[in-house]
C-alpha cells in the first residue's frame, strides 16, 4: 500500500483511490466481456432473440435452462455472503448505482465542470440560482444521457451479442422492441442518477433490509470508535456539536467535531451514530476521519472493523467463521454442480413421439410378415453449423431378431437453431415375440448422432433415447394382409 509523509505520520492510500480503481477495473471488464468470443460463444449471453444461453463460453438451448437456478443461487449467495464478512461492501464497492453517482456526481459534476467545489462535500448541492451553474447543469446531464446510453447499451448485450445489436440498429423500424429497451434503460438510469439520487439506496433499493439479518458481531464495516473519540448522540438525539461540549463532560474524547465524516457521506448519515441500513461501506468516512487524525499524529476514530473489535473490544474479527466457511461451502458446492451439468451438455437435441397407432402388420410375398411402428422425432441441431444426422435402433438382449430403419433412408441436415419434425418408420420381419394373448411392448434404444466430415459417427455429437416397438400377438400377425 502506498504511503506519503504527513506530520511525522503515515497517510495510508485513501479507500475513495482504490474504490476508483475498482471501478474502473469493473466498467472495464464489463464492457469487454459481451465482446469475447470463443467458437462464437459468449462468456455469458441470455438470448431471448435466438432462444439460447451461452455460459463459459458453451452454448446451451433454452430447453436447458435449469442452469439458471443455480446461478441465480450462485449470485445472491455470493452477494449475502460478501455481506456477512463485509456489510454493505457490494453497494460501496461494486453496485453499478453507486459506480455511476460516482461518474456523475464526482468526475463529471466536480471535477469536469466545477458545479460541486469538493469531492470531500457530498452535503452541499450547487446553487442553481446562478445562470452560470444552470449552464453546467444541462451540460452535466447531457453528458449523462450519452453514458447512460452507452451503459444502456451495455446492459443489452448480455441479452443481444454486440455483432447483433448493431445489425439490428441498422434497420431500428424491424426491432423496435430492442430500441425501446434501450432507450428506457437510459431514461431510468438518468432519473436514478441525476434526480433520485442515493435516495435509491437509501428507500428504493431492498438490499438495505436484507443486510440487518445477515449481520453479525465480526461484519466488516464503517465504525466510529465511541471508546475513542467519544459519545456524541444520546440515544437518536444529538448530544454534541463542538469539541469543548464533548471534553466537557468527557474529557478523554478525540473527536474534534469537524464533522468532516458527515460532509463527506453520499447517503447524508453521521456514522457516529452508530451501525444505520443507509451506510453503503463506501469508506468516505474513514478516508476523512484519517486524515483530520492524522494531521493530529493519532489513528482514524472510523475505522473499517468489526463491533467485535472496536464496540466490544473482546478481541480481533473472525473472518473464517462458521456461518461464512458454510457460505464458502455452498458456493463451491454451486459450481461443482454447475460445472457437472455443463459438462453433460447435449449438444443435439431430440423428443421422440410414437404416433397413435400402436403399429401395422403386413404379409409378405414370400409368405412371412413385417410389423411397422411409426414416430415422430424432434429434432435440434445446438452447434453453430448445419449437420447431418442419423440414428440406429439397438433391441434388448433378450429380443432375438432385428429391426431395420425404413424411413429415413439416409442420414438428414439439420440448420442451427431450429427445429426438424421427421417422421420415422421402424419395421421388423422376425418373430421378436411370441405372445398368443398380447400384443408386446418391446423397450428400445435409439442412439442419434451426427455425422462428420467423412462421414462417419461423431463422438461427441450423439444422443441417446429410449422408446418402445410394439409388437402384434400371434392372432393378429395371422389375420394380417
Amino acid at each position: 500500500m502506498s504511503t506519503e509523509k504527513k506530520e511525522g505520520i503515515k497517510i495510508p492510500t485513501p479507500w475513495r483511490i482504490k474504490r476508483y480503481i475498482a471501478y474502473t477495473m469493473a466498467t472495464i471488464m464489463i464492457l469487454v466481456l459481451p465482446w469475447i468470443e470463443v467458437n462464437g460463444n459468449h462468456i455469458f449471453l441470455l438470448s431471448f432473440d435466438k432462444m439460447k444461453l451461452h455460459l463459459a463460453f458453451i452454448q446451451f438451448d433454452m430447453q436447458e435452462l435449469y442452469l439458471m437456478p443455480f446461478l441465480l443461487m450462485f449470485m445472491f449467495l455470493s452477494i449475502f455472503g460478501m455481506t456477512v464478512v463485509g456489510g454493505r461492501v457490494f453497494c460501496g464497492w461494486v453496485c453499478p448505482q453507486t459506480t455511476f453517482r460516482v461518474i456523475y456526481r464526482d468526475l463529471i459534476e466536480t471535477k469536469l465542470l466545477g458545479l460541486r467545489k469538493r469531492i470531500k462535500n457530498k452535503q452541499k448541492e450547487p446553487d442553481m440560482s446562478k445562470p452560470e451553474n444552470k449552464v453546467k447543469k444541462v451540460i452535466a446531464v447531457l453528458i449523462w444521457t450519452v453514458l447512460a446510453l452507452i451503459a444502456a447499451s451495455n446492459f443489452m448485450w448480455f441479452f443481444v451479442p454486440p455483432e447483433d445489436f448493431f445489425a439490428y440498429l441498422q434497420n431500428p423500424g424491424d426491432h423496435m422492441v430492442l430500441i425501446g429497451a434501450v432507450i428506457g434503460t437510459a431514461a431510468f438510469l438518468i432519473y436514478d442518477i441525476v434526480f433520485l439520487k442515493e435516495n435509491f439506496c437509501i428507500y428504493v433499493c431492498p438490499y438495505s433490509r436484507v443486510q440487518s439479518v445477515l449481520y453479525d458481531e465480526h461484519t466488516v464495516m464503517a465504525l466510529y470508535d465511541e471508546h475513542r473519540g467519544g459519545k456524541i448522540y444520546d440515544g437518536h438525539e444529538k448530544k454534541y456539536s463542538k469539541q469543548k461540549d464533548i471534553v466537557a463532560e468527557q474529557p478523554n474524547a478525540e473527536c474534534t467535531a469537524c464533522e468532516s465524516c458527515v460532509t463527506v457521506c453520499p447517503t447524508h448519515i453521521d456514522i457516529r451514530q452508530g451501525l444505520q441500513l443507509e451506510c453503503i461501506n463506501c469508506l468516505e468516512c474513514v478516508d476523512a476521519c484519517t486524515t483530520v487524525m492524522g494531521k493530529l499524529g493519532k489513528p482514524s476514530l472510523v475505522t473499517w472493523s468489526s463491533d467485535y473489535e472496536i464496540v466490544d473490544r473482546k478481541g480481533k474479527t473472525k473472518y473464517f467463521r462458521p456461518k461464512v466457511l458454510a457460505y464458502m461451502g455452498l458456493l463451491v458446492g454451486i459450481l461443482i454442480a454447475l460445472a457437472f451439468m455443463s459438462s453433460t451438455k447435449e449438444h443435439m437435441l431430440l423428443n421422440i413421439n410414437k404416433e397413435t397407432r400402436l403399429y401395422s402388420a403386413h404379409h409378405t410375398p414370400d409368405g412371412g410378415f413385417r410389423v411397422d411402428n411409426s414416430y415422430v422425432f424432434l429434432l435440434q441441431n445446438t452447434e453453430n453449423e448445419p449437420m447431418k444426422f442419423f440414428f440406429e435402433v439397438i433391441l434388448p438382449k433378450d429380443i432375438k431378431g432385428k429391426i431395420e430403419i425404413v424411413k429415413p433412408t439416409k442420414p438428414f441436415r439439420v440448420v442451427p437453431g431450429t427445429k426438424k419434425k421427421k417422421i420415422v418408420t421402424l419395421r421388423t420381419t422376425d418373430m421378436l415375440v411370441e405372445n398368443d394373448r398380447k400384443d408386446t411392448i418391446i423397450p428400445i434404444t435409439i442412439h442419434a448422432y451426427a455425422l462428420d466430415k467423412d462421414g462417419k459417427k461423431s463422438e461427441k455429437i450423439s444422443v441417446i433415447r429410449h422408446s418402445t416397438f410394439v409388437f402384434p400377438k400371434k392372432s393378429i400377425l395371422k389375420q394380417a394382409k
